[in-house]
């Protein structure tokens, strides 16, 4: 028998888990997964896996036993069972109540104002009414369960509110209202925390959403001052450290036209704005988090190229995976330093199903690499020649 390292449970078969694969080989970490459904993304590289479902508290016993810690693709695992399987003496990373923070918006908003960081003017709301008196227009979040624009509305006077209070009921969590922030564009500033307390920041990046979701990266964020760049890894320093944040975490910022910078959200897990790293930095976020949950020392997070671009390939009309796969000829060819990364899932309109890493000394030509390359995976440009 080969002398093996410590085993990492995960928790989640999506394409997070599916990327914590190839450094977890290169290191000779084995995982061990508790995926949704057979066949998910990342079921189809981990080979240990069981079937199950996160919110049952026997199904996550069943994969975290003789782990030597537990991590995530997602951050919907109930509380409690982080805390039972604390009790059992699984090192759970991030820790439940640190992962709190990341589950409940309302929760975050409290620690990030008791902290004396920057924060968007916010209230928990009860009733349309409370929304009125917070006034209009702004956001309305669901606390829990809500990612890539879901669990999210903008409103603009009491009859938009119906709907976010009828998911919110059903859902049985709370409604926070935020002011809609009259924002330049979206950074994200990514670190990584050890147990021990060594940490790594990321340059910071700038973001675009297209529907609420996650579209293109930008590595470092062009014209980004470097003051609010410094400000920005600090604030994620200062709540990965005073929260005891284990792996990577994810705060994604508002630069607002004023030039300041507000908190929009926390991740606790690797995050799409840091997919960028599997090319562009020494050490990518996906090993430095694997690294940081067994309490390895950490990589450099020093970027290899002047940029890096990530443009998300999101789902387009036709289902299946063969359509994605007949693109590598076109998009290889043209481009040999393209990096592509694709999770091996069925399509569906504006699901994420892989992305693309274009990196180099010009910004401009990244960009057009990225996205002529994004598009051609999404069947965009295949009926144009060449």
């Amino acid at each position: 028998m080969p002398d093996l390292a410590p085993t990492v449970a995960v928790i989640g078969g999506g394409q997070l888990a599916r990327m914590m694969a190839e450094p977890a080989a290169a290191l000779g970490i084995p995982l061990r997964l508790l995926a949704e459904a057979p066949g998910v993304s990342a079921a189809q590289v981990i080979p240990d896996q069981r079937i199950g479902d996160h919110t049952v508290l026997a199904d996550l016993r069943s994969v975290t036993d003789g782990a030597a810690a537990v991590t995530f693709d997602h951050e919907h695992v109930p509380t409690e069972h982080l805390r039972a399987l604390a009790a059992d003496g699984v090192a759970v990373r991030p820790g439940p109540d640190a992962l709190v923070h990341a589950q409940d918006k309302a929760v975050m908003r409290e620690a990030v104002e008791r902290l004396g960081l920057p924060n968007p003017r916010h209230r928990v709301v009860a009733t349309v009414e409370e929304v009125s008196g917070f006034g209009f227009p702004c956001v309305l979040k669901t606390t829990r369960g809500g990612y890539d624009g879901k669990g999210v509305w903008v409103v603009h006077d009491p009859s938009e509110c119906v709907e976010p209070f009828a998911v919110a009921e059903a859902a049985g969590v709370r409604i926070l209202a935020e002011e809609l922030v009259d924002f330049r564009r979206e950074l994200s500033a990514l670190v990584a925390r050890s147990p021990s307390g060594q940490a790594a920041a990321y340059p910071v990046v700038a973001s675009t959403q297209l529907d609420g979701i996650c579209h293109e990266v930008i590595a470092p964020a062009p014209e980004l001052d470097e003051s609010l760049a410094g400000q920005a890894q600090q604030i994620a320093l200062t709540i990965a450290g005073a929260l005891d944040v284990t792996g990577v975490l994810a705060v994604e910022l508002f630069e607002t036209r004023d030039g300041r910078i507000l908190i929009n959200e926390l991740a606790m897990r690797p995050h799409n704005t840091g997919h960028w790293t599997q090319d562009g930095a020494v050490t990518s976020q996906f090993e430095n988090h694997l690294r940081a949950v067994l309490d390895l020392p950490l990589g450099s997070p020093t970027p290899r190229a002047r940029w890096t671009v990530m443009v998300n390939i999101l789902g387009g009309p036709d289902t299946g995976v063969g359509r994605l796969y007949d693109g590598y000829p076109h998009a290889l060819a043209r481009d040999p330093h393209l990096r592509v990364h694709l999770y091996g899932k069925e399509q569906r309109p504006g699901r994420k199903v892989g992305h693309v890493n274009a990196y180099g000394d010009d910004l401009d030509d990244c960009l057009e690499r990225a996205r002529h390359a994004a598009a051609w995976f999404r069947g965009d440009l295949g009926n144009e020649s060449e």
